[in-house]
């Protein structure tokens, strides 16, 4: 019991300072109680993205992994807009009791928030980072009709008829959106910029030609470049996946240092308890060991990740402040 409850039990009748103490002992023990008997019910996890997208396609049997282990029902809501921001106030908000959760991915946690002048929420301090879930390069896709076939061809096609390359992104402040961005203005391009409420609607757009070319995570993008209606262009990685051995990256193509892509991991609003964490954390860190999941995010040219929640932590910290250094160098503005 801290020092101002003592003074003001002091000031209290007998009656009153014995009512205080059974309501702080029943709230610490029901706090107690709570983690104990995690999870009781079923967990709600906002994603802040349409359907469809690349967390979709990632994340998805993870999550249901989890669930089952857990013994309680994930539900998977999806809240795309304004770069994840609505889904990530709708957390930072919650009862810091476990049964709220967010996905967090480099859009949410930060780039939007560097993008906004007065952001609802702190992606450092409003929010207990659990685990990072996966890293995931960033490919670069076009539309197959599309004719320039290198990312050369494509820069020398933009400078040559300005205005006319239309370029989708999959959301503000996006990954995609960040890298598109430094891109365009190194090469100084004059394109035109379409942006979408997540990879799905985004994808859609590029098959129905109303976008060129797009950033994206592998994983949405493959089943269309395998029936041949996408054709990928270079991945945004220092080395070449493993999913597809014949891609040459940025640099292989003469455009070194634009590696770029996204991330998932599990957030918690922050005060949510060690214990709660560190349960999400540890079960997490054990289904990303699972060869079925390696085969899953392989697939999906993810890498695994598992960090611990301290480790976490201080990479969204470290990000946020990066990315606000690139937002000011480039000028980007909602």
């Amino acid at each position: 019991m801290n020092n101002k409850v003592k003074k003001r039990m002091k000031t209290l009748p007998i009656a009153s300072a014995l009512a205080l103490c059974c309501f702080l002992s029943g709230f610490s023990l029901n706090a107690l109680s709570q983690s104990a008997n995690y999870p009781s019910k079923p967990i709600r996890l906002l994603i802040p993205f349409a359907p469809a997208g690349g967390a979709d396609v990632t994340v998805r049997p993870i999550i249901q992994k989890l669930s089952d282990i857990l013994g309680q029902s994930i539900i998977y809501e999806n809240r795309g807009g304004a770069g994840g921001i609505l889904a990530g106030d709708l957390v930072a908000k919650a009862i810091p009791d476990g049964y709220t959760l967010l996905l967090g991915a480099v859009s949410v946690m930060t780039v939007s928030v560097n993008l906004m002048k007065k952001p609802p929420f702190d992606p450092v301090n409003d929010f207990s980072a659990i685990t990072k879930i996966a890293d995931v390069p960033s490919l670069l896709a076009a539309n197959s009709t599309f004719a320039p076939r290198t990312v050369k061809q494509i820069v020398e096609y933009a400078q040559s008829n300005p205005g006319k390359l239309v370029w989708g992104v999959s959301g503000m402040g996006s990954a995609g959106h960040l890298a598109m961005e430094r891109f365009r203005l190194d090469q100084k391009l004059n394109v035109i910029q379409i942006l979408y409420k997540g990879a799905g609607p985004g994808t859609l757009a590029l098959l129905s030609n109303e976008t060129q070319i797009m950033y994206g995570n592998p994983g949405v993008f493959l089943p269309h470049i395998k029936s041949g209606r996408l054709r990928a262009v270079a991945t945004a990685s220092s080395q070449r996946m493993n999913l597809m051995p014949d891609l040459p990256t940025f640099g292989e193509m003469g455009y070194a240092g634009y590696e770029n892509g996204s991330w998932y991991g599990l957030i918690a609003p922050a005060h949510t308890s060690k214990k709660i964490i560190n349960q999400l954390y540890s079960t997490t860190n054990k289904i990303l060991h699972d060869p079925d999941i390696l085969s899953h995010l392989q697939r999906e040219g993810a890498i695994a990740s598992g960090n611990t929640p301290e480790q976490f932590s201080q990479e969204i910290k470290r990000e946020f402040l990066l990315a606000g250094k690139i937002i000011k160098a480039a000028d980007i503005h909602l």
